[in-house]
């Protein structure tokens, strides 16, 4: 690529970012106009003030299970990442590149498969990494764009692993509003993460980024290095010594290995009883899994709680706004209007009306990436959404899985130029959204045509199957 294409295209994606960074609210404030102008649309369609009121009421409180689940996502990933041992394990893949080029694409591809398993776990885990990669100054690695590539885990492929906050909603019908279960029924991970066709696309989701992690990544002359941010090394902080004889249980390892067996004892059992798909989308075995895991990683009480202190504060924006998404879901499904038809019912209408059979993926896409721009959270987002596309993509006969897995795909895009997920990354990095997000708008250029293709391309392939009630 021509040196001033590359850098006329970067200037114009930090001179978006620097605009959505004065100009854009918190996304709690866009969580809290989305409550308003569903209960609004709501009243407009016949709903009374009674109708939405209690609607918004009854649905405040009605993700609890789910949002200290996803608050359980990122600390059990975060724990884990910092945990001691896994410390040392960075240390030894940052030995394997010989050039900061290649060390760009590493990261990309380390931070992408991790994020399959656990977003939470691939923030932390990609910024730890390029912090390492940093300190073989030899490299002469572009801390920008290694950062960037930190991120495309949650910026390219997060929800087309077991991260999926949509497929693991429908494969747990405990979960589930009462509302979107009529409407979807349950839907393992054979009908949505585990297609051929999901897998295929996010291969070559994968391969693609890596593609543009290294044609973007800046020669010689343009590098600028973690030194050249005053980003200085800082390790994990070293347990301090005991300083009362009431701590002697909080830094021995008996209390961890003692709630350890127990811990994996209940999960050797649940994967013994059942098929290890159905029991990893459960998400309480998923997160018991990485708090088991992290609490014997740490190996001493005080230092898993430590990190646990530390990674409380990066799930501020999921305690705070899921409440509010859970008003909107009811909303949507339980304020019948005229016709004693709800929101979701009307909406649904307008996909059916607008979409066909062939081009649902397309109109489902693009539509999920632009309101993703506005509601930042996969998880919150598919439970505003759900109900009325989900609806339509019964009365069109799309295949449900394939629906699940088109908001997975196209819900990832934006987040490639916006901050709200990116703060994890940047506090290990020590960087500004800005400095980064011209590397990933990169990617948002490319992603999105070609995932609005493929999921065209391969949804063709599905039939449709009517829901399957627990």
């Amino acid at each position: 690529m021509h040196k001033g294409n590359e850098r006329g295209l970067a200037r114009f994606a930090l001179q978006c970012t620097l605009w959505a960074e004065r100009w854009f609210p918190d996304a709690w404030v866009f969580a809290a106009l989305g409550v308003l102008v569903v209960a609004l649309a709501a009243m407009g369609f016949g709903a009374t003030p009674k109708a939405a009121v209690s609607a918004f009421g009854d649905g405040f409180w009605s993700l609890i299970p789910f949002t200290m689940q996803m608050a359980f996502v990122v600390i059990g990933g975060y724990v884990v990442a910092t945990a001691p041992l896994v410390a040392r394990f960075i240390d030894v893949l940052a030995r394997v590149p010989r050039s900061g080029r290649a060390a760009i694409c590493y990261v990309g591809l380390i931070s992408m498969l991790a994020s399959l398993l656990s977003w939470g776990f691939s923030l932390v885990f990609g910024g730890l990494l390029v912090r390492a990669l940093a300190r073989r100054e030899a490299l002469h690695m572009d801390y920008r764009a290694a950062g960037a590539a930190a991120y495309l885990g949650l910026g390219a492929v997060w929800a087309m692993g077991l991260s999926s906050s949509a497929a693991q909603l429908q494969a747990n019908p405990a979960s589930m509003p009462p509302g979107l279960l009529k409407i979807t029924g349950v839907l393992p991970f054979s009908q949505t993460i585990f297609l051929w066709q999901s897998i295929a696309l996010t291969s070559v989701l994968i391969a693609v980024s890596l593609l543009i992690c290294w044609f973007t990544a800046p020669s010689k002359d343009h590098v600028r290095t973690a030194q050249d941010f005053g980003v200085t090394e800082t390790a994990t902080p070293a347990l301090p010594p005991r300083s009362r004889p009431g701590e002697w249980l909080e830094y021995s390892p008996l209390l961890s290995l003692l709630i350890g067996l127990l811990g994996f004892g209940w999960l050797a059992y649940e994967f013994a009883s059942k098929p290890a798909v159905t029991a990893i989308a459960n998400l309480n075995t998923y997160n018991l899994l990485f708090l088991t895991v992290g609490l014997v990683l740490h190996w001493r009480p005080r230092s898993f709680l430590n990190a646990v202190s530390r990674a409380v504060p990066s799930t501020a924006g999921v305690l705070i706004q899921f409440p509010l998404y859970g008003g909107i879901a009811a909303l949507l499904t339980h304020a019948p209007g005229f016709g004693d038809e709800t929101l979701a019912h009307r909406l649904s209408g307008m996909f059916v009306h607008i979409a066909s059979t062939e081009t649902f993926s397309l109109v489902m896409g693009a539509y999920s990436a632009v309101l993703g721009f506005f509601v930042p959270s996969g998880g919150g987002k598919w439970l505003v959404e759900a109900p009325y596309v989900m609806q339509a993509a019964n009365d069109l006969h799309v295949h449900l899985g394939w629906a699940v897995q088109v908001y997975n795909a196209a819900e990832a895009l934006p987040n490639l130029i916006n901050p709200f997920w990116m703060l994890p990354l940047l506090g290990v990095l020590g960087l500004k959204a800005r400095d980064v997000v011209g590397f990933t708008f990169m990617q948002m250029l490319v992603h999105v045509p070609l995932v609005l293709g493929l999921l065209w391309l391969l949804g063709r392939t599905l039939t449709y199957v009517p829901p399957v009630m627990p």
